[in-house]
């Protein structure tokens, strides 16, 4: 079994910056692609980005690119969601996943495990 355990939210101001861990256990991370999505109150669940299991193909959604950046360290069985000049369309709980098939999808149903997710608010 696969656990995902996020950190790192709360809240910030407008153009602020955050980053969220998420801490993989139970077999080993470098297995897994990885993907951020998040949901905002009264939403779906949203991509927001994704890297592959090496780290060497990520993919962001059009909303973040350019103020998010994603990252892993594998030895370290933990992923990374860097979060610049913040807004607050970007409050939701942001949610890890991992993925055995590798390659970093933006399709919730490619991911098999789950963390509980992380709230993050951005005050205007």
């Amino acid at each position: 079994q696969v656990q995902l355990a996020e950190s790192g939210g709360g809240l910030v101001q407008a153009g602020g910056s955050l980053r969220l861990s998420c801490a993989v256990s139970g077999r080993p991370f470098r297995d897994y692609a990885m993907g951020w999505f998040r949901q905002a109150p009264g939403k779906e669940r949203d991509f927001v980005a994704a890297i592959n299991w090496s780290g060497g193909t990520t993919r962001y959604a059009n909303s973040v690119k350019g103020r998010f950046t994603v990252s892993r360290d594998n030895p370290k069985n933990t992923g990374y969601l860097q979060m610049n000049t913040l807004k607050p369309e970007d409050t939701a709980v942001y949610y890890c996943a991992v993925d055995s098939g590798g390659w970093g999808s933006s399709q919730a149903a490619e991911y098999e495990y789950w963390g509980q997710g992380t709230q993050v608010t951005v005050s205007s």
